[in-house]
């Protein structure tokens, strides 16, 4: 049983613990504001632009002329997953989620007999992956946007991505992230990056409720294009990459402060709930020890 000095040095520790705790809670939800808004005031940005490629690459038939960033090599023998965590702990299970998906990829498509290569983006999900996939590794990077998270950050990752794609090294490239929900709910998202899949114009408005040829019809009729769609597209697809990852960064950045808020807060009523059960040891200790006091003290006046 411990002494009553030590459940007093246990509560102390834990009481300065408690304090850490609650001060990450209020830094990570303050943060968290600014992070998520800046996640969602990208989404329309990334919702129209993704309007007008589908409007564009709807009319180009699919032929070896057609950009390279939308028909790819042709081949789907080496897979580039890159897999976007964050560079500190304490945000619950923000990193480790991610890392599983990224594990459960790798084996899946080393099964189906595929390459796989790994880019990581993030000092957490570097260190986790390299003990058991650190040949995979081609490409880490660190410190993203640690003062505030910009475009040119997301531009400098895009290019990294698009010039290994210009030497040929990978096929097919994939985005692993976590998607902000919202404080208390990330969800782990794949995402093919490259070819850079398009979606369907009545994909991408399914919310509005319109119908794909009404819409097609009526974007076709507002707007001119000069150059030809094929010109616009091999110029436009670049920035759209760019703001894809942009986009995945931002998700990843919100979903990290959400997740760290969650966590501290778990970690500030455990603390409290320790302190709670301490204490009341600590006082039970303390009334057993003066009982066996005075019950020494009695004897040993009724002894003389």
């Amino acid at each position: 049983m411990p002494s009553l000095k030590d459940l007093k040095n246990r509560i102390a520790s834990v009481k300065s613990t408690r304090k850490i705790t609650s001060a990450m809670k209020m830094v990570a939800g303050s943060k968290l504001r600014r992070a998520q808004e800046n996640a969602e005031a990208a989404r329309p940005y990334a919702a129209r632009m993704e309007r007008m490629l589908s409007s564009l690459a709807g009319d180009l038939t699919p032929s070896e002329s057609s950009p390279r960033l939308l028909a790819g090599t042709g081949k789907e023998e080496t897979i580039l997953l890159v897999v976007m965590t964050s560079d500190r702990g304490l945000c619950g299970a923000f990193n480790g989620s991610i890392v599983r998906e990224a594990r459960r990829l790798i084996r899946q498509l080393e099964e189906e007999g595929k390459t796989v290569k790994l880019f990581c983006v993030g000092r957490k999900g570097r260190d986790l992956l390299r003990r058991d996939h650190a040949d995979k590794i081609v490409q880490a990077v660190s410190e993203i946007g640690r003062k505030r998270l910009s475009y040119d950050d997301a531009d400098k990752i895009n290019a990294k991505i698009l010039e290994m794609f210009d030497g040929g090294e990978f096929d097919v490239c994939h985005l692993v992230y976590n998607r902000f929900q919202s404080a208390m709910t990330q969800i782990v998202t794949v995402k093919q990056f490259l070819p850079f899949a398009v979606p369907a114009l009545s994909d991408v408005d399914s919310a509005s409720g319109k119908k794909a040829a009404e819409e097609r019809a009526a974007f076709q009729a507002a707007l001119e294009f000069e150059p030809d769609e094929k010109s616009i597209l091999e110029a436009l697809l670049p920035r759209a990459l760019a703001v894809a990852v942009y986009g995945a960064l931002l998700e990843s950045a919100a979903g990290e402060q959400g997740a760290r808020m969650t966590a501290m807060d778990n970690a500030t009523r455990n603390a409290g709930d320790m302190i709670n059960r301490l204490t009341l040891n600590y006082n039970r200790s303390r009334q057993a020890y003066i009982t066996s006091e005075l019950i020494e003290i009695i004897s040993g006046a009724e002894a003389v």
